[in-house]
C-alpha cells in the first residue's frame, strides 16, 4: 500500500471562526493564537479579510513581526469586480497590501450566485477567476482558490462549476479548495464529486472547506480526504457562522490518530486539548464539555458496569488513549455507581480507598440516598471529596458548623435590599461568632464565614465564588420543590466545584458554600 500524503491544515478560526454569533477576537489575542497555531504545527493561518475592518488591518500590520516558525499566514478576500480590471480593483490591491506570503480568494461557482447575487454574467464570471488568480500570482503571492458553494453549484450544474475551477487553475492558482458553503451536502456525494475532482485536476491541490449545518462538519471533511484531498480548512472547536465550520479538534485527531495520515502537527497532539481551552480562552467562551476528543466528557465513565470495566481494560470504553489528546479519563458519581466507580474516582482523587472495608457498602447506601434527596456529584468532585473523607477517612472538615441565621431587610426602594448573616462556627476547641451584611442572603453568609474563618485561616481571602447555579428538580410541587445549587469557585489556581440541595434555597446555598471553603482547606493540607 502506498504510503499516505501528507495532510495541510488550513485554520481560519482568525476569519471564518469570528462569524460565528458572540465570538470575536481582540488584535492581541489573534497575535496569541497565531503563535499558538504556528506552534502546534498548523500549516496556514487565514488571518481575516484586509479592509473589512480596522482590526484585521491591524493584525495584517502587526504579524509581520511574529517569528512563525511553520505556518504561512493568509489573507483572505474576492474576485475583482464585474467589468473592473483586477490592476484597479480596491478589494484585490488591499489582498496584496497586506503582504503576507498567501492569499486566499473565493468565486462564484453556482450559476444561481452568479446570475442573482454577482448580477453577471457566466462568462465575466470566470474570467473574475481567472484574471484574481493571474494577477495575486505575478505579484508572488501563493494561491488558494477558494470555490464558494461548490457542491451545490456542481449539482446545480456539473459542466459550469468545473469550469470555475479551470479559471483558477489556469490563473495559476496552487490550491482548489471546494467549500460546502451551506453545510447541507451529504458524506457519500461529497466523497463521489471530490473523488471527480481529484481525478480531473491531479497536477493541482484540492482542498475541502467545510460547514456544519447537517452535523457532519467534520465527517464530509475526512471523506473528502480519503478520496484525494490534501488541505482541510476548519475552525478550531468548530466556531464560524450559523452552526459553525469544521471543527478542527475533531478533524486533525480523526487524521492523525484514526486514519493514519501524517500532519505537520501529529507530534503536537497530546496538546490539542489545552489549544482548544486556549482558544476559548482567547474568545470568552465556555468550552463545550460534550466535545469529541477534547470536550471534559470526552473519556468520562458513570455506570457502574463502565467504571469496573475501565478499571481492568482502560481500552474496554475509550477509542484512544485520552492522553494522546491531552485529555483524561475521569469517573461521575451518581445514583448508578458502584464499588469499582468509588474506587476509581477515590484514585483519582489520590486517595487509597479499601474496596472490602465495612463502610464501602453504607458509604454506597448514603450517596444514592443523598442523590435521592437531590444531591449530584457529577460537577461537584470538592463536595464528594469531603464526603469520602467523613465516610470513609473517618476525617472530619476542618471546622464544624453549629448555627447559622439570615436576614433580609428591605428599604423604600425595591433594590434597596441588605442581608445579614449570624454564623458561629467550632474550630479545634474554639469558638468563633461572626455577623457579617451583604447585598443578598448567599453573600452575607459568604461574608460571615470567611470573617469567622479568617484569623485561623487567612488563605480564604484568595477564594472567590466564580458560578453559581439554581435548578429546580420537581417543579410540579411548586414552591416546595427540591433546589439543587451548584456552586464553582476559585483560589487563582485551582478550580473545584460543590453541591447542597434542599427545598429551602438558602439551605442547599449555604450547603454549598460551606464546601467550597471546606475543601479549600483541605486543598492546603489542613483538617
Amino acid at each position: 500500500m502506498a504510503d499516505k500524503p501528507t495532510i495541510e491544515i488550513y485554520d481560519t478560526t482568525l476569519r471564518d471562526g469570528t462569524q460565528g454569533e458572540g465570538v470575536s477576537f481582540s488584535v492581541s489575542a489573534k497575535l496569541r493564537l497565531a503563535e499558538k497555531f504556528d506552534h502546534f504545527g498548523i500549516d496556514y493561518i487565514e488571518g481575516g479579510w484586509p479592509g473589512s475592518n480596522p482590526r484585521d488591518m491591524a493584525f495584517f500590520e502587526q504579524v509581520k513581526h511574529l517569528k512563525l516558525r511553520h505556518a504561512k499566514v493568509a489573507a483572505f478576500g474576492s474576485t475583482r469586480r464585474a467589468k473592473t480590471p483586477v490592476a484597479e480593483d480596491a478589494q484585490v490591491k488591499m489582498l496584496l497590501d497586506a503582504e503576507t506570503p498567501v492569499v486566499t480568494f473565493f468565486g462564484k461557482t453556482w450559476l444561481l450566485h452568479v446570475k442573482e447575487v454577482l448580477r453577471t454574467s457566466a462568462e465575466e464570471n470566470l474570467a473574475m477567476i481567472e484574471d484574481t488568480a493571474r494577477h495575486l500570482t505575478d505579484n508572488g503571492r501563493e494561491v488558494i482558490y477558494d470555490a464558494e458553494h461548490f457542491f451545490d453549484g456542481y449539482k446545480d450544474n456539473a459542466e459550469y462549476a468545473l469550469k470555475t475551477l479551470e479559471a483558477a487553475r489556469k490563473g495559476g492558482a496552487s490550491c482548489l479548495s471546494l467549500c460546502d458553503t451551506n453545510g447541507g451536502t451529504m458524506v457519500s456525494e461529497i466523497a463521489d464529486i471530490v473523488s471527480l475532482v481529484v481525478k480531473k485536476f491531479p497536477d493541482i491541490r484540492v482542498g475541502m472547506h467545510c460547514h456544519n449545518d447537517c452535523g457532519l462538519g467534520v465527517a464530509v471533511s475526512l471523506a473528502g480526504v480519503q478520496v484525494g484531498a490534501t488541505m482541510v480548512q476548519g475552525t478550531m472547536n468548530g466556531v464560524g457562522e450559523r452552526i459553525g465550520n469544521a471543527d478542527l479538534t475533531s478533524i486533525m485527531p480523526n487524521l492523525a490518530l484514526k486514519l493514519g495520515y501524517p500532519l505537520a502537527s501529529s507530534g503536537q497532539m497530546e496538546n490539542l486539548r489545552d489549544l482548544s481551552l486556549f482558544v476559548d480562552e482567547m474568545a470568552n467562551l465556555r468550552p463545550n464539555i460534550k466535545a469529541p476528543f477534547v470536550g471534559s466528557s470526552a473519556f468520562v465513565h458513570k455506570g457502574g458496569v463502565h467504571a469496573d470495566a475501565v478499571k481492568k481494560v482502560k481500552h474496554s470504553y475509550e477509542h484512544i488513549e485520552p492522553e494522546a489528546v491531552g485529555n483524561r479519563t475521569r469517573v461521575l458519581v451518581s445514583d448508578m455507581s458502584g464499588r469499582s466507580s468509588i474506587l476509581l474516582k477515590a484514585h483519582e482523587m489520590g486517595m487509597t480507598v479499601d474496596s472490602k472495608a465495612p463502610e464501602m457498602k453504607s458509604f454506597l447506601q448514603e450517596l444514592k440516598m443523598l442523590e435521592f434527596r437531590g444531591y449530584e456529584y457529577e460537577a461537584a468532585d470538592a463536595s464528594f471529596r469531603l464526603l469520602l473523607r467523613r465516610f470513609l477517612e473517618k476525617k472530619p472538615d476542618p471546622f464544624e458548623v453549629i448555627t447559622y441565621k439570615v436576614l433580609d431587610e428591605y428599604g423604600d426602594w425595591k433594590d434597596d435590599i441588605t442581608a445579614e448573616a449570624t454564623v458561629k462556627i467550632q474550630i479545634g476547641g474554639e469558638i468563633q461568632h461572626t455577623v457579617a451584611e451583604g447585598t443578598g442572603p448567599v453573600g452575607a453568609l459568604d461574608a460571615a464565614l470567611r470573617r469567622a474563618l479568617e484569623p485561623k485561616f487567612p488563605q480564604v481571602k484568595d477564594v472567590r465564588l466564580s458560578d453559581f447555579k439554581v435548578r429546580i428538580l420537581d417543579g410540579a410541587k411548586g414552591a416546595q420543590s427540591v433546589i439543587r445549587v451548584q456552586v464553582e469557585s476559585t483560589d487563582g489556581e485551582n478550580i473545584w466545584g460543590t453541591v447542597g440541595a434542599s427545598d429551602d434555597v438558602i439551605e442547599a446555598s449555604w450547603e454549598a458554600l460551606k464546601d467550597a471553603f471546606a475543601y479549600k482547606l483541605t486543598l492546603d493540607g489542613e483538617g
